[in-house]
C-alpha cells in the first residue's frame, strides 16, 4: 500500500462529513480533488470504504475501522510535529475555543498576540450560538468558551473581560420619549430576533419577560450579520450589542432607538470547566490572557468603552 497523508486526512474528513461536498468546503479543495484523492485512496483495498445509494454517500463498516484507524495515525503525526517543536523550545499543539457568535468582534484581538509570539501553535476556533458553546464544553471539546451568559448547570471558573452592552437599533430614528415605559415602544415595533440558543437572545428575553411585554416578532435570523442586515434594510428592529455595529453607526446605516432601561448588559467572560487539566499551550495562553487583558482592551477597544460611559 502506498497511501499519503493527505489521502488519509480527506478520508477521515469524508467519513466526518458524510459528503465530498461538505468535506471539500472544510478542506478548502475542489470537489473533483476530493472525488480523485478518494478513488486513488480506495484503490489501495479490496473492499468498498463507501458507497453511495441514491445521492446520499454511506461509510461501510470496513470504511468506519479504517477512519479510525487513519484518526491514530494522523494523531501520532500531530504529536510528531509537536515534540519536535518542543524539544526546538518552541510552544506547539492545540488551542481549542468556541465563541459565541458576538466573541467574534472580540476574542481575535486576545488571540493575535499570543499566536504571532507562538507561531507553532495551532488555533482551533469555533463561532458558534450560546448553547452550542456550552455544549462543547459539557463534552470538554475544548479548552475555553467566551460567552457573555454563564452557564447554570455546569461549574466553571472565568475571567471577565468586557462589558458587553446590548441596544435597540433601527435604520432611522423614531420618535419617542426616553422617559416612557419600554412597553410604549417595543410594543409596537416589528422586533427581529435572534435564534433559540442565542445569549443575544436570552437577554433580549429576559427583558422582555421582565418587563411582561407583548412585543411583535417581525422575524428569526441565525446570525448577527443576518439580523444587522435586516435592519439595515429596514424590516425591523432589533437589540443588538453594539461592539457589532460600530461601522453601521459611523456610515449613518443604523442608529441607536434610546429607550428607558436600556442599555442590557452582561459581561463577556473566558470560562472553563473547573478542576481541567490544562495543556501547556491552554497555560500559556490563559497567562497570557491575565497579564495583557487591560493593554488589549484599552488599545483595541477604546471607542467602546468611550460609547458606553456616556
Amino acid at each position: 500500500m502506498n497511501y499519503t497523508l493527505h489521502q488519509l486526512h480527506i478520508f477521515v474528513k469524508i467519513t466526518q462529513t458524510k459528503s465530498i461536498t461538505k468535506a471539500s468546503e472544510e478542506l478548502h479543495l475542489t470537489q473533483p480533488a476530493v472525488s480523485i484523492q478518494l478513488k486513488n485512496f480506495q484503490d489501495q483495498f479490496e473492499i468498498p470504504l463507501t458507497e453511495v445509494i441514491g445521492r446520499q454517500l454511506y461509510v461501510t463498516d470496513f470504511g468506519r475501522e479504517i477512519a479510525i484507524a487513519a484518526e491514530k495515525i494522523l494523531a501520532e503525526v500531530h504529536a510528531i510535529n509537536y515534540k519536535t517543536q518542543a524539544y526546538k523550545g518552541q510552544l506547539s499543539g492545540k488551542l481549542k475555543l468556541s465563541v459565541v457568535s458576538t466573541g467574534k468582534y472580540v476574542i481575535p484581538y486576545f488571540l493575535s498576540d499570543f499566536l504571532k509570539k507562538h507561531q507553532s501553535i495551532e488555533l482551533i476556533l469555533d463561532v458558534t450560538n450560546k448553547t452550542k458553546v456550552i455544549e462543547s464544553m459539557e463534552k470538554n471539546e475544548v479548552d475555553f468558551a467566551f460567552v457573555s451568559v454563564l452557564p447554570e448547570k455546569l461549574q466553571v471558573e472565568g475571567i471577565e473581560l468586557m462589558p458587553n452592552k446590548l441596544y435597540l437599533i433601527g435604520s432611522e430614528k423614531i420618535d419617542n420619549n426616553l422617559n416612557e415605559s419600554p412597553n410604549s415602544i417595543l410594543e409596537e415595533l416589528p422586533i427581529i430576533y435572534r435564534e433559540e440558543g442565542s445569549g443575544t437572545r436570552y437577554t433580549m428575553e429576559k427583558f422582555i419577560s421582565l418587563h411582561q411585554l407583548n412585543v411583535k416578532k417581525k422575524m428569526e435570523l441565525t446570525s448577527n450579520e443576518a439580523v444587522k442586515q435586516a435592519v439595515v434594510a429596514g424590516l425591523g428592529y432589533s437589540i443588538m450589542p453594539l461592539i457589532g455595529i460600530k461601522n453601521e453607526l459611523l456610515n449613518g446605516e443604523l442608529v441607536i432607538i434610546p429607550v428607558k432601561g436600556f442599555p442590557l448588559s452582561s459581561i463577556w467572560n473566558l470560562i472553563w470547566l473547573k478542576n481541567k487539566g490544562f495543556s501547556p499551550v491552554a497555560t500559556a495562553f490563559l497567562a497570557h490572557v491575565k497579564q495583557e487583558k487591560t493593554k488589549i482592551i484599552n488599545e483595541k477597544f477604546g471607542w467602546y468603552l468611550d460609547y458606553i460611559a456616556k
